[in-house]
């Protein structure tokens, strides 16, 4: 998923800088390549083709933040396809229309990925915890797996999935320090569809796809910004904001670049306290 996506993203700087055209490639075409490799994905490694029907080798179960899956664990079937498909394409373009402003999506990207690696941890590690039970009618301590515990659900190679996660921080950390106002390196469509692409997998395979909500609400609001402004325009004539995405809005009401790309770090690092916090709340 990564690799397509940065596949997508590289063709579309790549026609920028060939034809000296701002628009590179179609957003039609961009949506298109995106869908295929995410069914290559999920139909081509995801799926056992093996006993004649064709089953999911991915939990179809949702995780609700905040409540333990004993209480709330919903399984959407073969529906949850196209919900991945939402999550995954969706927090691809979210990060790709948050780069615009030096620094801004790579911090929250940073943030995102080190929650997403406690979150994958703590789901896959075959570590116990001491917690009381009853065992033959006395109280006693035993040891319980992590995701029991915290009331997730399990994720198979989860750690694995920590250690991807570890790798985008480390990355993302280095690639701040160049990118920081003023950049001296961009991550253009090539990197930001990669990255998106990559957290909003990491959120299907770890069952977190409803906090990823939480996680990337700097990714969302951009996106639902975009969202807003065209469908009021079409509708409306009128715009929300004086320009979409949302950073924009803020750079034409008179606000520093600098100053809008540190608080919507600020808000990022709330939000991942957020999501983290949901863990002890079950």
């Amino acid at each position: 998923m990564t690799a397509g996506y940065g596949f997508t993203g590289f063709l579309d700087d790549y026609l920028k800088l060939s034809k000296k055209n701002s628009k590179g490639l179609a957003g039609r075409y961009k949506i298109v390549l995106q869908t295929l490799f995410f069914l290559i994905s999920v139909f081509g490694l995801l799926t056992d083709w093996s006993g004649g029907v064709p089953h999911l080798l991915i939990d179809t179960k949702l995780t609700v933040p905040f409540i333990p899956t004993r209480y709330a664990n919903p399984d959407l079937g073969w529906v949850y396809v196209f919900f991945a498909w939402i999550v995954v394409v969706g927090t691809s373009n979210a990060v790709n229309l948050t780069d615009g402003l030096d620094g801004l999506a790579i911090a929250p990207t940073i943030v995102s990925a080190l929650v997403f690696g406690v979150l994958c941890y703590v789901a896959g590690t075959s570590l116990e915890i001491a917690d009381y039970a009853s065992v033959n009618g006395v109280r006693q301590f035993v040891g319980v797996p992590v995701h029991q515990y915290l009331g997730i659900a399990k994720v198979e190679g989860g750690a694995e999935l920590a250690v991807f996660c570890a790798s985008i921080v480390g990355a993302g950390i280095s690639f701040l320090w160049f990118n920081s106002y003023p950049a001296s390196v961009f991550m253009g469509d090539v990197g930001s569809l990669a990255l998106g692409g990559a957290l909003g997998t990491i959120a299907m395979l770890s069952k977190n796809e409803l906090v990823s909500a939480i996680v990337h609400g700097v990714f969302l609001t951009e996106i639902l910004s975009v969202m807003i402004q065209v469908v009021s325009f079409k509708t409306t004539g009128k715009r929300v904001f004086k320009m979409a995405p949302i950073h924009h809005h803020f750079e034409k009401a008179g606000m520093s670049e600098t100053k809008i790309v540190i608080r919507f770090w600020i808000v990022s690092v709330l939000l991942g306290a957020v999501a983290l916090g949901s863990l002890k709340l079950r």
